[in-house]
């Protein structure tokens, strides 16, 4: 598998490229800024994009979204909880940047869904409480986990969509049922083990 992290925008989000090695084909996991810097990772990396899915629909993960998808012509996946994702041009605003109008999505996502990259297959974990229609995509020993769980941290659930009680048991019922030894690839962040969350993280230790 082939597996590129990029970090962009102001804060600092994670883009992932993933791809088959057999196939070269690939998807770009959050799109989430500096358009041209994903289109020439992808380049130098010899795939060809098949997909964009959205771990979820906030602007810090969207905003490379419209330059990328008119590169590429790549289907853009999202949960259909999120499917309103271009009504977040004023919660950009809030953070200070700004996010094209993206447009709408391809295909829209549902818990158990398979994402198939070449010969990879990747399960849809619809996991609400960052957002309404956050996922994780699982599979190949590695999770991402978009702002859901991050190294040592949880996602925020004050922003407008946000739920606690519903993170909670997307992280304890959902994501802590996972083999110790997945890789987890979040949203904001170093990587980490589902291992590690589960015996050090305190948001999941109180």
């Amino acid at each position: 598998m082939i597996l590129k992290l990029l970090v962009v925008g102001p804060l600092e989000s994670n883009c992932y490229i993933v791809g088959d090695e057999a196939t070269k084909e690939g998807v770009i996991i959050d799109p989430a800024d500096e358009a041209g810097n994903i289109l020439s990772s992808v380049a130098e990396l010899g795939l060809t994009i098949r997909s964009i899915i959205l771990t979820h629909g906030h602007p810090d993960h969207i905003a490379a979204l419209k330059e990328v998808k008119k590169a590429t012509g790549a289907e853009i996946m999202v949960h259909k909880d999120d499917a309103g994702y271009p009504e977040q041009g004023a919660l950009a605003l809030a953070f200070g940047f700004n996010c094209p109008a993206p447009p709408p999505p391809d295909k829209l996502l549902s818990d158990g869904d398979s994402v198939d990259v070449g010969g990879l297959h990747f399960t849809v974990i619809h996991t609400p409480g960052h957002t309404p229609g956050g996922i994780c995509l699982l599979g190949h020993g590695v999770l991402f986990s978009g702002d859901t769980l991050f190294n040592y941290g949880i996602g925020r659930y004050d922003l407008p969509g946000g739920d606690y009680t519903q993170l909670m048991n997307s992280l304890q019922a959902r994501l802590m049922a996972l083999p110790d030894e997945t890789t987890v690839y979040p949203g904001h962040g170093p990587k980490t083990t589902i291992g590690a969350e589960r015996q050090s993280n305190p948001f999941l230790n109180t």
